[in-house]
């Protein structure tokens, strides 16, 4: 072959092999990104979720409130890819018991049926108090002995939490329980902002209980977010009585 041929034939071998090998890597960097994924929302292609939430009280027929139609619309792209299939179901409804199938449940724990009946279940550490006769208190969190009040449009608390019922093979439960419809929007889109860092802390098995704090949304919607810190020792441990002491 002509020296003058060669040069180039050999660069674009060279070139041709580089963007293979290249598009190689990045193809195996992508399916493993997606199989964590997959892993981390226990959503394995071709497999179904379940999206619970409250019905708006205001409407004439069943439909969802702004915010949290908003969150699960954040909630579809991951889902969609995964490649699982999701159903909406309003909180009120007979549902199956967890671990089948992923479930997403998304609301105020003070009148989403579905959402109480998690947290008394499987965050006993939690208490959501309903408020008094006047409605004063209404959703205020206490978490290991720490209370946390709303502020409405000021300062508005939300968990955020991947719970499992301990069992190989169970599907988890992803609940963001908030007082105001807005921190049900902003801990979906902080799950879903940080999935690859809180799949790496606590991988595709761990739970976690994250309490996030909702500032100014009077002005900045759900776009403020605070982690508070990570209360899942604290709210998955029985809260003792009132006057009681541990023996020394």
């Amino acid at each position: 072959m002509d020296d003058s041929l060669l040069l180039p034939t050999v660069a674009a071998v060279a070139l041709i092999v580089g963007l293979a090998l290249g598009w190689a890597v990045y193809s195996a960097f992508s399916r493993r990104k997606l199989t964590r994924e997959q892993g981390f929302f226990g959503l394995p292609g071709g497999s179904e979720c379940v999206l619970v939430t409250h019905r708006d009280s205001a409407a004439a027929h069943w439909s969802i409130p702004r915010h949290d139609a908003l969150a699960l619309l954040g909630l579809a792209a991951v889902i969609e890819n995964c490649g699982a299939h999701p159903e909406v179901a309003p909180h009120d409804t007979g549902l199956q018991g967890f671990g089948a199938r992923t479930e997403f449940c998304v609301g105020d724990p003070t009148a989403h049926r579905r959402l109480a009946a998690h947290l008394a279940n499987l965050l006993p550490g939690v208490a959501i108090h309903p408020g008094d006769e006047t409605g004063a208190g209404r959703g205020t969190f206490t978490i290991g002995g720490s209370t946390y009040r709303l502020e409405p449009g000021a300062v508005e608390y939300v968990l955020l939490a991947r719970l499992t019922a301990g069992e190989s093979g169970d599907r988890p439960v992803f609940l963001a329980a908030g007082q105001r419809p807005v921190t049900h929007r902003a801990a979906v889109r902080h799950l879903v902002r940080n999935r690859a860092r809180l799949a790496r802390k606590y991988g595709t098995d761990g739970q976690f209980c994250l309490l996030l704090k909702v500032v100014n949304s009077q002005a900045y919607g759900p776009d403020v977010v605070e982690l508070v810190g990570d209360v899942t020792k604290a709210a998955l441990t029985v809260a003792e009585p009132k006057g009681h002491r541990a023996a020394a």
